[in-house]
């Protein structure tokens, strides 16, 4: 298994637990951050703080575990209420919030409380050993963080050696607010009154700290903030096995009384792509990417049958006579009195696949696509036939631009006098490249026209979506699957320079919301050297440099999998 797929599983696993704890079905991951709907779940504690590339399972469950608690025993209206305007106070506070609702494991859970604790002393082992502790801040925040924890959980301290002078000096100024953390554990707004003297504390001897070192060119809050950033860094990097599509937001589409706009859509089209290609260059393009399928080596049979397994449906089919185990067959039993030994007096259900799913293919035929092309049909090629061959109906539809730059739309737009946020400036073009209920025999021409280069320009992502998704929609199965082929964010520079830099994207992450609350289509991102888990839920990525393997088609199928 990829270690995006992998990555990908742990996720859903360690959302599906926080689903069921909270009974919140709107929480997810993308982009490898705990989201409520379109919205991410801040992170406040350093011990809950995980890397995807280098953090274990168990790390990542303990991580879900101490959020699942944080949404179900805080309020944060009242959270908010109390917390401090002070940088490094709030930190403090936001810590305190965090180990106290780990106390509130229900005592029929002990696995949780057990993960928890582990993941608490690992970080703290980590963040010594990285030498974090060698700072008067970093030993200050260890030790305030290491007592409140060990008095909140009735548990002995880590590492006594290493904090005890620091422990002694502060103990006794902190000592009457540390004793009422435990007692009033159960009363969030007690507890905070407590948690609010210990962070005014630490406050206090952070700005001390940096008055008397007299930090030259940075402000109290800046030198604080660099300083407790050991602790809760807000603003880590993470290494992604494939960057995530950059994202943001979009104040154009924010302040759009009406939301997404499109200034004109007498230049959009529909079209079917082999028209656009001459029929002996498309015989040419054809011939090409059978060869290049011939050297890849795929198992077509083999992958048909993970297809099936993930898409069909097995029905009774008549029976089969002649059995050794099964329901004892009536009419046979007259051999047993002739023949005693003779076994094959049963009849079992014979079972056939029906194909239940109607799969869409979306390509995004954008320019940076185009130096793909050939990798890019090839292996939509070999998944159509796949999936036929499973009995599985697919069409392969594709999106671009009928211009760069805008087109008639941007001309047309600059003839009216150029007025604001004009919202969509360029000319759709949507392709069919398969229609469904054609199988890929009679296609297999038409799939080849993904090589003719010219068709690719910029990309429209959003208005494509919705358009495949309603072309599923009028098709019978009882799962629609529409899977997204893209290797970067919506791109069209007339739309970009008109209103701002995310406004396609934004209409992108509003389109695919909609349809995944409506539930009537789920929509799959396949990333081509990216992570598009910023846009859709589910998400595979695949390294075209690398070639095309099993491997990748036995991800797609595992990413086609019914959740």
């Amino acid at each position: 298994m990829s270690g995006v797929r992998q990555q990908q599983q742990v996720e859903e696993l360690c959302a599906a637990t926080l689903r069921a704890m909270t009974g919140d079905g709107e929480l997810h991951y993308a982009g490898h951050r705990l989201q409520r709907g379109l919205r991410v779940v801040p992170v406040y504690a350093p011990h809950l703080q995980t890397n995807a590339a280098d953090d274990d399972f168990a790390a990542c469950r303990a991580a879900a575990d101490g959020m699942a608690l944080r949404l179900l025993h805080s309020d944060p209206g009242l959270h908010r209420r109390h917390c401090p305007a002070d940088p490094v106070e709030r930190l403090v506070f936001e810590l305190l919030e965090q180990l106290r609702v780990e106390t509130l494991v229900s005592d029929a859970m002990p696995g949780m409380a057990a993960n928890l604790r582990q993941r608490f002393e690992a970080w703290s082992r980590a963040f010594h050993a990285s030498g974090l502790t060698d700072s008067s801040l970093g030993i200050l925040l260890y030790t305030v963080t290491q007592i409140c924890w060990s008095r909140l959980h009735a548990l002995p301290v880590l590492e006594e050696d290493l904090i005890e002078t620091t422990r002694a000096g502060i103990a006794a100024v902190i000592g009457t607010p540390l004793a009422g953390l435990r007692r009033s554990r159960h009363d969030q707004e007690a507890f905070a009154l407590h948690a609010l003297a210990i962070a005014r504390i630490v406050g206090e001897r952070v700005q001390a700290e940096i008055e008397d070192s007299r930090i030259e060119g940075e402000s109290a809050q800046d030198a604080a903030k660099r300083g407790f950033a050991l602790l809760l860094d807000f603003d880590r990097e993470e290494t992604e096995a494939y960057a995530a599509a950059s994202s943001g937001e979009s104040k154009a589409f924010a302040e759009s009384g009406s939301g997404y706009r499109v200034f004109t859509t007498r230049f959009d089209v529909e079209v079917h792509a082999a028209g656009l290609v001459r029929k002996a260059l498309l015989n040419e393009y054809r011939r090409r990417l059978d060869a290049r399928v011939a050297r890849q080596g795929i198992n077509l049979a083999r992958l048909a049958r993970v297809f099936a397994a993930v898409l069909t449906t097995p029905e009774q089919d008549g029976w089969r006579f002649g059995e050794e185990d099964g329901r004892i067959d009536g009419r046979r039993l007259a051999q047993l009195v002739s023949s005693p030994a003779e076994r094959r007096l049963f009849r079992r259900e014979h079972l056939r696949p029906r194909a239940t799913s109607a799969v869409g293919i979306l390509i995004d035929c954008s320019g940076s696509m185009s130096g793909l092309a050939e990798t890019l049909a090839t292996m939509v090629d070999i998944l159509v036939r796949a999936l036929d061959m499973a009995g599985v109906d697919s069409e392969v539809l594709g999106f671009t631009t009928g211009a760069w730059n805008g087109g008639r739309a941007w001309k047309e737009w600059q003839a009216q006098g150029r007025p604001p946020q004009p919202g969509r400036l360029n000319e759709v073009c949507h392709l069919v490249f398969k229609n469904a209920g054609r199988n890929w025999r009679r296609s297999r021409a038409d799939i080849a026209a993904l090589l003719k280069a010219d068709l690719f320009r910029e990309g429209i992502d959003g208005e494509a979506v919705d358009w495949a998704c309603d072309r599923l929609l009028a098709r019978t199965a009882e799962r629609r699957i529409l899977l997204v082929i893209s290797d970067g964010c919506p791109m069209d520079s007339a739309t970009g320079l008109a209103n701002d830099a995310f406004y396609l994207d934004n209409h992108l992450k509003q389109v695919a919301a909609r349809r995944e609350r409506q539930g009537s289509v789920e929509i799959l991102g396949l990333g081509v050297g990216l992570d598009l888990s910023p846009f859709y839920r589910r998400v595979a990525s695949a390294n075209f440099a690398q070639g095309l393997d099993n491997q990748l088609f036995f991800d797609i199928a595992g990413l086609l999998r019914k959740r």
